[in-house]
């Protein structure tokens, strides 16, 4: 990308929503001007002043943050944008709604582009849209930066390179499971999961992209031997303990089975993946697990039905807008384990990893991932062989993203493999 000229190196699109206040507040307080030029930006003048003036009340660093002003369905103000600025890194969902013109836009711009979407029917869109001409202008689109899906892409690749470096290997396998956590849900990511529920009743594209484990992969590449995520509670042969299905393990699969085909399936076409939420050992275990399962079932049910899922955008469902407190997010935590399997020439081996941080998962540890992956574009700090493109985090920026994330405050650890 040629930036150099451009007034700024990352503009948070969507600064006046909670996540693009939280990445903002992170990175004024994280970075100094020396650091880091940085732009806010939205729709609302007076709105966006309004978190212009808190950020500089709250680091003494920040004499000034730049507003910039756009619409997220008016092109021209959004190629203005882009054209101003190294990386847009943009908060604002739902992204099937508003999020197909800034992709254009930077493309077109030759801009950099981070977001934290779960909504793989969007990244499939994109995918097909728009990967060619991304690759041509040489240009990064990388999606899913947030919680969805660093830690699940990022560790699988952390462990990968690690059974490569130590066994000239990878692992055939690699599970990822959700050992705790605590946190808020914004009213915006309620808002992103109901359009993908609406988008399944009626178009038969959505529909195959929840239904094919590979629907992220490269046109030509959509199938495998992986059967998808779990559906039902399970004795997990790993760990020797029980599992329920994941209510992200739909997003973070494909990401991962994305990476794998990008890259060139350095992990072999034989890998599969599968994320779950652990719950205990015995009859506690299980019983947990299967409340989990029947829990998720029931609401999966609700969303699919188009007068209950309305009832609870109403009624239940947080506004737009609306989430976790600066004190929830930094109080909140989360630990993700990962573990892999493979076989190496003097027999089988087991690697394992961890990924955790003490900040809530949707916002305060969310506006650092996706604030340093903003980062990591700006300063052409990546691993990765691509100039361009629709990307996912291990494919589009890489360990560099893991070794940013070590430093403010991440635990990513790869411990030594044992024989198994």
């Amino acid at each position: 990308m040629s930036g150099s000229e451009r007034e700024y190196d990352v503009v948070v699109w969507g600064a006046t929503g909670v996540a693009g206040r939280f990445v903002s507040e992170y990175l004024t307080e994280q970075y100094t001007p020396e650091d880091l030029s940085l732009a806010v930006g939205g729709r609302d003048p007076e709105r966006l002043e309004s978190v212009a003036t808190d950020l500089t009340r709250r680091s003494d660093a920040w004499g000034d943050v730049p507003v910039v002003v756009g619409d997220a369905t008016d092109p021209e103000s959004l190629r203005a944008l882009a054209g101003n600025t190294r990386v847009v890194c943009t908060t604002v969902g739902p992204y099937t709604s508003y999020g197909t013109p800034l992709v254009e836009a930077c493309i077109e711009m030759g801009t950099d582009y981070c977001d934290l979407t779960g909504e793989i029917n969007w990244v499939r869109e994109t995918i097909d849209r728009f990967h060619d001409a991304a690759v041509d202008a040489e240009t990064r689109i990388v999606h899913s930066c947030g919680f969805d899906s660093v830690p699940a892409d990022l560790g699988t690749l952390l462990l990968q390179s690690y059974a490569v470096a130590q066994f000239d290997t990878p692992c055939e396998t690699v599970r990822i499971y959700l050992e705790g956590g605590s946190g808020g849900v914004s009213g915006g990511t309620l808002a992103s999961f109901a359009e993908l529920f609406e988008a399944a009743e009626t178009d038969p594209l959505v529909q195959e992209t929840l239904r094919n484990p590979y629907s992220l992969a490269p046109p030509g590449e959509r199938s495998g031997v992986d059967p998808g995520e779990q559906r039902l509670p399970r004795n997990d042969s790993l760990r020797g303990s029980w599992t329920a299905p994941s209510p992200m393990a739909a997003v973070n699969e494909r990401v991962i089975r994305r990476s794998n085909a990008l890259l060139g399936y350095p992990w072999g076409r034989e890998f599969r993946c599968t994320e779950v939420v652990t719950t205990g050992d015995g009859p506690t275990g299980a019983a947990i697990a299967g409340a989990i399962t029947g829990g998720l079932g029931l609401f999966n049910t609700a969303m699919s039905v188009g007068p209950l899922r309305s009832g609870l955008r109403r009624y239940v469902f947080p506004e737009p807008g609306e989430g976790p407190t600066r004190e929830e997010a930094e109080n909140g935590s989360f630990k993700i384990r990962l573990l892999g399997r493979g076989m190496a020439t003097d027999g089988p081996f087991t690697v394992d990893g961890e990924f955790s941080a003490d900040r809530d998962p949707g916002y305060g540890a969310t506006a650092r991932m996706l604030g340093e992956a903003a980062l990591c574009l700006a300063n052409d700090d990546v691993e990765t062989p691509f100039d361009g493109g629709i990307l996912t985090p291990a494919s589009g920026i890489g360990l560099p993203l893991v070794e940013k994330l070590r430093s403010v405050g991440f635990t990513i650890t790869v411990n030594d493999a044992e024989a198994t």
